[in-house]
């Protein structure tokens, strides 16, 4: 095992609800309400997916570079409140550690909203962090688990991604790597390279290791 990965949202903290929290208030600006089912399409997307879905939802003209910056300042500021690390996370992060091996985090949010979610978890447990911002395109695309392995210098299919969304698991495993997920708002199923738990706690650096091919 080369390299473990992590994603954020959802994943490493439980920052699903204060998007929640984000998107309805910035609906409510847009003057339109907005639902967790809402919510649910646009789990472990970019800013940018959320952005046009809130404006086609809302059917609102303002400009899309102000919805953004009113998402990003709404999340920025609530997450530099602190954040609920997930069960398990970092526990696993730090035994990954102990053993040597090197961890990324690899998120589709902006460096901003990373920067915040860094500044309760300690940017000093990642040997490399990918943000939205660091790739031309976002999960579910490869892009970003393969910009990850690149800069540590590894093989994608000696590292083990943690995700939560469908979407995430969909670029790990495009990018050739194996797989453990958390479902958080949608369904994911078992699949060969792929163990699926209820929550970190039932994982282990052994479990990880077990996932990759002898």
């Amino acid at each position: 095992m080369e390299a473990v990965f992590f994603d954020m949202d959802g994943l490493l903290v439980d920052s699903e609800r204060v998007w929640l929290q984000i998107e309805t208030e910035v609906m409510a600006r847009l003057g339109a309400r907005w639902t967790p089912e809402h919510q649910v399409h646009l789990v472990g997307g970019s800013m940018e997916r959320t952005v046009d879905y809130m404006l086609a939802v809302s059917g609102s003209g303002v400009p899309a570079a102000t919805v953004r910056e009113w998402m990003t300042d709404g999340m920025v500021a609530r997450l530099s409140e602190g954040v609920h690390v997930m069960p398990g996370a970092v526990e696993l992060l730090d035994a990954v550690r102990a053993e040597g091996v090197p961890s990324g985090l690899v998120t589709s949010s902006l460096k901003e909203i990373a920067d915040a979610v860094l500044k309760s978890v300690g940017r000093d447990r990642f040997d490399v962090v990918v943000t939205a911002d660091d790739v031309s395109h976002t999960k579910p695309d490869p892009e970003p688990y393969l910009t990850a392995a690149g800069l540590l210098g590894v093989e994608p299919v000696r590292c083990v991604v943690l995700e939560d969304s469908p979407n995430g698991v969909a670029a790990a495993t495009a990018a050739g790597c194996a797989v453990v997920a958390v479902p958080s708002l949608l369904p994911i199923e078992p699949a060969p390279g792929r163990m699926v738990v209820p929550s970190l706690t039932a994982v282990t650096v052994q479990d990880l290791r077990a996932l990759l091919p002898s």
